[in-house]
């Protein structure tokens, strides 16, 4: 056990079902090392919902996954992307009908970077 009071080590394997049920001193040093500044009501709010959290673990972790191979992915992935196929578009005309500036076939656009007030003398 560590200085602050809290077991060294994974605590899957030192955690009993007597322990998991939180303090509010577990909550303030989980706070601390979140750098999360609680209100004495937020603190009490953390503690029912971390408590909670637990006693859902703790059904989880009376599951005999033995047999269950670990998994990073748990359906095949496979690309969902078509196929790139060549299809005719928009000529180049209609694509600048509605813009609003438009320079050589291109559209123009207001400069994001330097003095607007280049962009006015032009």
């Amino acid at each position: 056990m560590g200085s602050d009071g809290f077991v060294i080590g994974d605590p899957l394997d030192t955690w009993s079902e007597q322990e998991m049920s939180l303090t509010l001193h577990d909550v303030e040093h989980v706070a601390k090392l979140a750098r999360l500044g609680l209100t004495e009501s937020e603190k009490e709010r953390m503690l029912h919902q971390l408590s909670s959290i637990l006693e859902h673990i703790a059904v989880l972790d009376e599951l005999n996954t033995a047999t269950i191979p670990p998994t990073a992915q748990v359906i095949d992935l496979s690309n969902v992307l078509r196929e790139d196929v060549v299809k005719p578009s928009l000529p180049q005309a209609a694509v600048l009908l509605n813009a609003p500036r438009q320079s050589t076939g291109f559209f123009e656009v207001h400069a994001i970077l330097g003095n607007p007030a280049d962009e006015e003398s032009e």
